[in-house]
């Protein structure tokens, strides 16, 4: 399992540094894609990503354009981190190259054994 998420990762990696992000980077615009602008505690805690790196994450995102912080609508202490215009597009792109992605990761699979393959993780992901 450890060898598999080792090669996933590094698939990962080479995928997305095409696109300008890391993993962390990626996994923050698509929350905010899917739930609008949270503070980076949220995000932190969501997507279980150390408070120190993801400081670092939405300082690189902020660098590229992709997110801004602003005062947080409901907490005046925190800032909301909210994907800009350009998010968007850079999302789509990076999601793009998903089906490539999973083409050369899980090449030696078959279509079945993707689909149990993926009921399995998500049973340990559930339990977990």
């Amino acid at each position: 399992m450890c060898r598999a998420t080792t090669l996933v990762a590094r698939s990962i990696d080479e995928e997305l540094s095409g696109h300008g992000l890391t993993v962390a980077q990626h996994l923050v615009l698509k929350m905010l894609h899917d739930v609008g602008p949270c503070s980076q505690q949220e995000l932190s805690t969501q997507l279980r990503i150390d408070r120190s790196v993801m400081v670092g994450c939405i300082d690189g995102l902020e660098d590229s354009g992709l997110v801004r912080r602003e005062r947080h609508a409901r907490d005046r202490r925190a800032y909301a981190v909210t994907p800009t215009p350009e998010a968007g597009p850079a999302l789509a792109a990076a999601e793009g190259g998903v089906p490539r992605l999973l083409d050369r990761t899980f090449g030696a699979l078959t279509a079945a054994e993707r689909r149990t393959l993926s009921q399995l993780v998500g049973k340990i992901l559930d339990v977990s």
